[in-house]
């Protein structure tokens, strides 16, 4: 058995998986997000562990006891801050994090050749502008600062004693030379650290340390080797088979990501796209990131009192588009690709006096479809190759979705039987992948089509049409966005 860990903002998965691939069983617990301030998202590092001990403990025993390997996946970019004893100093600071707007302006000035370096346009999301804010704003927190972790690691930490991280999961925190994989002292030096403030890297599917046994004890678990592991998306990825040039994956999950994988380095931080390493040796991958996804769809139905998603998705399909259909911006939280605008919000254009919440649900999925449109456009204007898209995630079981999607990329998209477990099943293949002996693409097999959806012409051209007012929308009022925010 190989056993993957999946350290998400809303849960922990656990995930077992034999040498044949299959899935044997899986278990989670129920993480909670603290919002102390607008636009402030925490967690307390040891609710990770406690959820990971539960999760764990939920597996069936006798399989437990069959583990040859441990993999992590979690959640990026998280701020996890500890003392020399290893101590949390503070709640870590998540990715949907907002507050470190400005000081993300000030790295760049402190390090101009911070995107040359990096491969992406300072966020709030990522990792050193936090710390700068903290220096700023917690300096005695700052000043006792020992290390500083991403969430998986911080588990990996309490897993095997070891202070390690995987080079996936360090491109998000804007301080890895993604291209040379390696930690970068002017990124370091910019926010007043260095490289004894960070972790020793892995490559994701190399071994990072040792089950202790205090570990083993508490999890029922035999003294195992623990992978590099990666971050959400790139695990995501290899559980989806996702590990070739050309291939790629659009997850509907609360954010919205569309990932490709890459044969090397290829930023394009002016289009506010991510370029990371991915979580095996010698590839590297592109991503688009939009900040709500599936989460709007879940907005729309308490605004509209729905409980139902599927009945409310089938009533939107059947109100249908028109070239008067009203229109929405899903900037809930801000948006990255192609934007990078913290204070970009959502919006409802064109309602009239016969809208109904059907039109209002139709919207958001034409919104959310015309945002990977824009991710897209970013991805391959630096050349590379797109080649299969396969979907994940929750909103991936709408099937409606689904076509405007694929109508909105005039690609054809292919479902996967599977597909939505994604992170923690990479994970175990890492484990898997750790112990040596197996090639990396009998591993990360692709699993079996459930279907493909091919764009319908007529949609695609009316899309076409609507998309370019979409896209006006957000020029005329970004800077309104910005006035309403001050």
């Amino acid at each position: 058995m190989f056993l993957g860990i999946d350290i998400g903002t809303s849960s922990v998965k656990a995930l077992l998986a034999d040498e044949q691939g299959a899935i044997v069983a899986q278990a989670s617990d129920a993480l909670d997000v603290s919002r102390p301030q607008p636009g402030f998202s925490e967690q307390d590092p040891e609710h990770w562990w406690r959820a990971t001990l539960n999760a764990v403990n939920s597996l069936p025993p006798a399989e437990r006891a069959q583990v040859r390997a441990v993999g992590l996946s979690g959640q990026m970019h998280g701020a996890t801050l500890l003392d020399r004893e290893n101590r949390p100093l503070r709640p870590a600071i998540l990715w949907n994090d907002g507050r470190a707007a400005a000081e993300c302006l000030e790295l760049e000035r402190r390090e101009p050749q911070s995107r040359a370096i990096t491969g992406n346009i300072m966020m709030p999301g990522f990792t050193a502008p936090k710390l700068l804010w903290v220096s700023r704003h917690e300096p005695d927190v700052f000043r006792r600062t020992a290390c500083v972790l991403l969430p998986k690691d911080y588990v990996r930490l309490k897993l095997t004693g070891d202070k390690v991280s995987d080079m996936s999961d360090a491109s998000g925190t804007a301080w890895l030379n993604v291209g040379q994989r390696d930690w970068s002292d002017a990124m370091l030096a910019a926010t007043g650290l260095t490289r004894a403030h960070m972790p020793r890297l892995v490559e994701g599917s190399a071994p990072s340390g040792n089950l202790t046994p205090d570990a083993g004890r508490e999890l029922k678990l035999p003294p195992v080797v623990v992978a590099g592991g990666g971050g959400d998306n790139a695990a995501s990825a290899v559980g989806l088979g996702v590990v070739s040039p050309g291939q790629a994956s659009l997850s509907l999950g609360t954010s919205g990501v569309l990932f490709v994988v890459t044969d090397r380095f290829r930023p394009n931080p002016d289009r506010a796209a991510h370029a990371f390493c991915h979580c095996l040796p010698d590839r590297w991958h592109q991503m688009s990131v939009m900040l709500s996804a599936a989460s709007v769809l879940d907005w729309v139905a308490r605004l509209t009192g729905e409980s139902d998603l599927p009945r409310m998705v089938e009533a939107a399909r059947q109100r249908g588009l028109t070239r008067h259909s009203p229109f929405f911006l899903p900037y809930l939280s801000g948006e990255r690709t192609p934007y990078n605008d913290p204070h970009a919000r959502g919006v409802f254009f064109g309602i009239s006096a016969d809208t109904n919440a059907a039109d209002l649900t139709e919207a958001v999925l034409e919104g959310v479809a015309f945002a990977f449109a824009d991710g897209l456009d970013v991805l391959v204007e630096k050349g590379a190759p797109v080649g299969e898209i396969s979907v994940t995630g929750g909103g991936a079981r709408l099937p409606h979705w689904g076509q405007l999607l694929a109508a909105a990329l005039n690609r054809p998209l292919t479902y996967r039987l599977g597909g939505e477990v994604g992170a923690a099943l990479g994970a175990a293949r890492l484990a898997r992948l750790c112990l040596g002996g197996e090639r990396m693409e009998d591993v990360c097999v692709l699993p079996a089509i459930d279907r493909v959806v091919q764009p319908d012409a007529a949609l695609a051209a009316l899309l076409a049409v609507r998309r370019r007012t979409f896209v006006r929308l957000y020029q005329d009022l970004k800077n309104s966005f910005v006035e309403s925010s001050a």
